[in-house]
């Protein structure tokens, strides 16, 4: 027992239950592909409530955690006006006991805005580091010495792990996993998980399968919809005005109107992105990933992804 790795995670007042029970739910799954990871919890005090009101049962003082090199603790996120309140930032003890896990080569993973607990602890000083979108300038402003970076998914610095929003701490714990047992060994868990498509690092935070969706054009969105489940297949204008309801000029107009990109456009992003997801499987060969996207070779995916840069 003693020889397996302790994945700890610590509870804060007002968790965001996601960030919490994604990575859970990650090596609890790996556990049942014979990961055989020790999976604990613990907290500042008992009798915890999430943000959104879920209550926890009796959970391990901090100061009980036996942790050391080569184990993991997570810092999901939780309520920011919790995280910058004199209650939390008086937990003195609380900070110096990460600080020496730290010193320990204990990796420390935070999740959302769990970054903000381990920038209080002085953990991220200078030190690359991301949080959810909406709070990347927040984090900076609060914590002048940190390095934070937009855009990305997660980072690993050292010993250090800092991951996006919410889901984020599911890719983030799928990277920590495939570090321990293998690209292939992470795709069987993800595919349990329903995650088709492990996220790396470098992923952007938003999404072209999420972006240019803000309009209430019904034809618009049917069209969209239609070009994500179908990008293998090659389309015509025609095919796709008859998906909308519309007629082909209606169509190019008002996808236009609706998205502020062109259908062609919003077709190449669609494919680019998935071919990076994609391209995540080892099992995957280049023209596999081309024929996926609709393109006819690797070499015209290729020529497409340098176009872009």
């Amino acid at each position: 027992m003693s020889s397996r790795r302790k994945i700890i995670f610590f509870i804060p007042s007002k968790v965001h239950i996601l960030d919490l029970t994604g990575p859970i739910q990650v090596f609890y799954e790996a556990n049942t592909y014979g990961a055989e990871y020790v999976i604990q919890y613990t907290a500042l005090q008992d009798n915890l409530v999430s943000a959104a009101g879920l209550p926890f049962g009796q959970i391990s003082h901090f100061s009980d955690i036996n942790a050391r090199e080569g184990d993991y603790i997570f810092v999901p996120g939780a309520d920011i006006d919790y995280l910058h309140s004199d209650e939390f930032r008086n937990e003195i003890d609380f900070f110096r006991w990460l600080r020496s896990m730290a010193k320990r080569k204990v990796s420390l993973c935070s999740v959302c805005t769990g970054a903000f607990i381990l920038a209080e602890a002085g953990l991220l000083d200078d030190v690359r580091c991301t949080t959810h979108w909406k709070r990347l300038d927040e984090l900076q402003r609060s914590y002048p010495k940190v390095l934070a970076e937009a855009n990305i998914l997660y980072t690993h610095v050292d010993n250090i792990y800092t991951s996006a929003g919410i889901t984020s701490g599911i890719d983030l714990s799928l990277a920590i996993i495939e570090e321990h047992h293998g690209p292939l060994f992470t795709h069987k868990v993800a595919r349990e998980l329903v995650v088709y498509h492990r996220r790396s690092s470098t992923h952007s935070q938003k999404s072209v399968y999420l972006d240019y969706r803000n309009h209430l054009h019904p034809g618009v969105h049917r069209v969209q919809d239609w070009l994500i489940e179908n990008l293998h297949k090659k389309a015509t204008i025609e095919e796709l005005a008859m998906h909308a309801g519309m007629s082909t000029r209606n169509l190019t107009r008002a996808f236009k109107t609706a998205t502020g990109i062109t259908i062609n456009d919003f077709m190449k992003q669609l494919r680019l992105e998935k071919a990076e997801t994609l391209a995540n499987n080892p099992a995957y060969s280049a023209e596999y990933i081309a024929g996926q996207v609709g393109y006819m070779n690797a070499r015209q995916l290729r020529r497409i992804k340098q176009d872009k840069l």
